[in-house]
């Protein structure tokens, strides 16, 4: 399986980013996609995630912000990203699992949020 993001970049507190990660190699007819960041001397934490079926689940200080969305047929995830604050800069990776102990990561993108 591989993971392909992109979409991360600069952008003013207040602005919008758009990453997305299409993934191949799969063949997991269900699945959960979703996206980590990672910043300085922190640990990795969930941002968002969905299920095939459309579950959703958000970490508490993106929700109203992020919308998580995705295309099954281009297994293909998204992370609309409103209202950037500081606090959001970090390196986001995309994450696919079957819903097992696997766990599959794309390289990460780079997300940076000036004030």
């Amino acid at each position: 399986v591989q993971l392909q993001a992109s979409g991360g970049g600069l952008v003013q507190a207040g602005g919008s980013l758009r990453p997305s990660c299409a993934a191949s190699g799969s063949g997991f007819r269900t699945n959960v996609m979703g996206w980590y960041r990672q910043a300085p001397g922190k640990q990795r934490e969930l941002v968002a995630s969905k299920t095939t079926s459309g579950s959703t689940n958000y970490a508490d200080s993106v929700k109203g912000r992020f919308t998580i969305s995705r295309d099954n047929a281009k297994n293909t995830v998204y992370l609309q990203m409103n209202s950037l604050k500081p606090e959001d800069t970090a390196v986001y990776y995309c994450n696919l699992s079957p819903g097992d102990w696997r766990n599959y990561w794309g390289q990460g993108t780079q997300v940076t949020v000036s004030s």
